[in-house]
């Protein structure tokens, strides 16, 4: 048991409480999901999920035939049959379902997949939402989803696979919080930055080695996650990387929109740390 500096207890989990609410949420969806019948679960991942061939589709982007045929001559020859039936049944549906555009990022592959997005989105949204406020956070959080899915559907316009997962708001949390983590010389040893820090460009995060790091480890964490969890048998799936990345610049263009520090345009940014 710990307490401050005033004698006063300290909260076990000191996370703010629109981050643990979220954690407890995606914790409970997948929970819940195991309790499904696989009928209803394969019902809930494309109603809820994002595809970008629906996208395609109805916005006129693409035609059935072509979104058909894209599915049976790419990817795996042995999963070419299946690929195809599921774009068929994509086509058939002929449903946009706007809403998956955001409700995707509650659905997880896996408990890996889950666990990994709530102790990332605990690491990277809890310095935004101390900074912000709930309110911005959140607008922050659906900005990035949306940005997340909307580069995964311009990178694969025909793919009628469905994408799920918060990791593209976990992206858009982690470069706005690097856009004030980073402007001390000693990020990692002031970790959480303070709530009034001021904030760089991301243009100069570009000149700064930790910075640079950071974001290198982190997307190579994740790479490794994916490349060792699928032999496993502890993730479904591939890694979405267009979201991601999509996300992390939604993040870092959407933030400064945001953030209720204004910004000094003579801040100093040191190139290394």
């Amino acid at each position: 048991m710990s307490y401050d500096a005033i004698g006063r207890r300290e909260p076990a989990v000191n996370l703010p409480g629109v981050v643990l609410g979220a954690i407890l949420a995606l914790v409970a969806i997948h929970l819940v999901r195991g309790w499904l019948s696989p009928m209803a679960d394969a019902e809930l991942l494309f109603g809820a999920g994002f595809i970008p061939a629906r996208w395609s589709l109805a916005i006129g982007w693409a035609e059935a035939g072509e979104i058909i045929r894209a599915a049976a001559e790419t990817g795996d020859p042995d999963l070419q049959a299946a690929r195809a039936a599921l774009a068929q049944f994509v086509v058939a549906s002929g449903e946009t379902r706007p809403w998956s555009l955001l409700t995707y990022a509650l659905l997880h592959g896996s408990w890996m997949h889950v666990l990994l997005n709530c102790i990332w989105l605990a690491a990277f949204a809890s310095p935004v939402v101390r900074r912000c406020g709930a309110g911005r956070a959140v607008a922050l959080a659906a900005a990035t989803t949306v940005g997340a899915a909307l580069a995964q559907w311009l990178a694969n316009p025909l793919s009628p696979q469905v994408m799920i997962g918060a990791s593209g708001a976990v992206s858009g949390f982690m470069g706005a919080a690097a856009l004030f983590v980073f402007t001390r010389p000693s990020p990692f040893r002031s970790w959480p930055a303070g709530p009034r820090t001021e904030r760089t460009s991301a243009l100069d995060l570009l000149r700064n080695r930790s910075a640079l790091f950071f974001l290198g480890t982190w997307l190579g964490i994740n790479l490794l996650v994916g490349l060792v969890s699928q032999p496993l048998g502890i993730a479904e799936g591939g890694i979405a990387w267009q979201a991601h990345i999509g996300g992390l610049l939604t993040g870092l263009l959407v933030f400064p929109w945001l953030d209720p520090v204004r910004r000094s345009p003579s801040l100093p940014y040191p190139p290394a740390a």
